[in-house]
């Protein structure tokens, strides 16, 4: 009875938080009112399982969570699902308390809940919340100073499988450290592509890759590769890429993807193959939850991109094209995707949600903006970092433009007289924040 006492005041506390932090604008609220919640009852989220009467869908991995789970969470709600989701990305405990604490109610129950979470906290939340499904995008080396090497990465999330019998796993199988969460499990949907292929110009990555070796210690060889470690992967010893439930494949056009899954194709107006993983692993979800063709045909339609994922603003009159980068790999595939005619903003900080470490900027394939036509602004933080990389990257020096302050950046990127001119903005995770907050026409 007290427990649930508790539980009830927490509800009313959060809403009195978030009001207080919006009114006053310190925040925009996606974790003050999860934060005030679990210090008044560290217990909340154990009591949330019981207002979901359909599933809980997790969605965690190094690249991709928000996009991914946002698909998920709108396939559900074109399906006429209600749905509980942390869709602006706030993915550790307080966010995910924050989430719910802002839309339960006694009387009120959800049919799903849909839930990013952090690598490194998803065993902490499993402790509190028994998912039903699982869905991990990929492994990529990613904030070496606050994750370590990719080995201690995968290791919280099989703790996390670990603490979850009951959970059905839904894995990249392209991804070979992904994969191998599915070994001694019964109830496991591997996704991935047999085949890629790009419709437009796209130069080679660059970009260096990953060396994996096989839990017995060879080195993994591919007979596909698509990009990072994500591709065909064999042993000597046996052990090799799992096949996947339902066959697909992808062709890749500058400005959507074509996913072929079985005899259906399914259309993604997301760019490039990263967010292709993205869209295939929503769609797998809702192929295995029984949801049909149209259904998920619709929702991707009528999706819309998140919060620096693939983003599109109009500012100060110009088209813009707002995509978070992060680290290596997720960077170089994002740069692949850039329009070189384009005025474009990159905007690097070394707060800590970025991670301080900024050597990831040279492993990343900024040579893929060596041919940009107009000015390449740097920006954030590490501004003159930036233009370092840049300069080395084989930008010619006269196009590039060194202007600390993110506004100004975007600013001076969005200030010419011809609207035509489109606009690409790179930032990192907290200049992605201040440009969020900004005000522009």
């Amino acid at each position: 009875m007290l427990d649930n006492l508790k539980f009830y005041l927490s509800l009313l506390i959060a809403r009195s938080a978030y009001m207080g932090v919006r009114l006053l604008a310190h925040s925009s609220g996606t974790s003050f009112a999860g934060k005030t919640v679990l210090k008044f009852y560290p217990k909340f989220l154990s009591h949330c399982s019981k207002y979901i009467h359909e599933g809980i869908v997790t969605v965690s991995g190094t690249n991709g969570k928000t996009t991914t789970s946002g698909l998920v969470s709108h396939i559900l709600n074109t399906a006429k699902k209600s749905v509980i989701h942390n869709l602006k990305g706030a993915n550790m405990l307080t966010g995910v308390a924050n989430a719910f604490a802002l839309e339960l109610a006694p009387s009120k129950r959800f049919d799903y809940a849909v839930i990013e979470s952090d690598e490194a906290y998803l065993h902490k939340l499993y402790d509190y919340i028994k998912s039903d499904f699982l869905i991990v995008t990929n492994l990529f080396r990613d904030q070496l100073d606050r994750y370590g090497e990719l080995a201690t990465t995968a290791s919280y999330i099989q703790k996390a499988i670990d603490k979850n019998k009951n959970l059905k796993l839904i894995l990249n199988a392209d991804d070979p450290l992904v994969s191998n969460f599915g070994k001694n499990r019964d109830d496991v949907v591997y996704y991935g592509f047999e085949d890629v292929e790009y419709c437009y110009d796209v130069d080679k990555s660059n970009a260096p890759t990953e060396v994996f070796n096989c839990v017995c210690g060879k080195p993994l060889e591919y007979s596909k590769r698509f990009f990072a470690q994500q591709g065909h992967y064999s042993c000597s010893c046996g052990y090799k890429r799992p096949e996947c439930k339902y066959k697909a494949s992808v062709k890749v056009y500058s400005d959507y993807s074509e996913i072929r899954v079985e005899d259906k194709i399914f259309v993604t107006h997301l760019v490039g193959l990263y967010n292709a993983y993205n869209a295939l692993a929503a769609i797998i979800f809702a192929l295995e939850s029984g949801f049909s063709f149209e259904v998920i045909q619709e929702a991707l339609n009528s999706y819309k991109s998140i919060f620096g994922r693939t983003e599109k603003r109009l500012i100060n009159g110009h088209q813009t094209l707002i995509q978070l980068i992060k680290n290596p790999t997720g960077a170089s595939e994002v740069l692949k995707t850039v329009d070189l005619n384009s005025n474009i903003v990159i905007a690097i900080n070394d707060n800590y949600a970025d991670g301080r470490d900024i050597s990831w900027l040279w492993d990343s394939d900024f040579e893929q903006l060596k041919n940009a036509k107009k000015q390449v602004i740097a920006s954030g933080i590490r501004a003159n970092d930036m233009a370092t990389r840049l300069k080395y990257a084989g930008i010619p020096q006269g196009k590039i433009v060194i202007e600390p302050s993110v506004k100004k950046a975007i600013e001076l990127a969005t200030n010419g007289a011809d609207k035509s001119e489109n606009v690409t903005i790179l930032p990192s995770y907290t200049a992605l924040l201040k440009i969020n907050k900004e005000k522009f026409e």
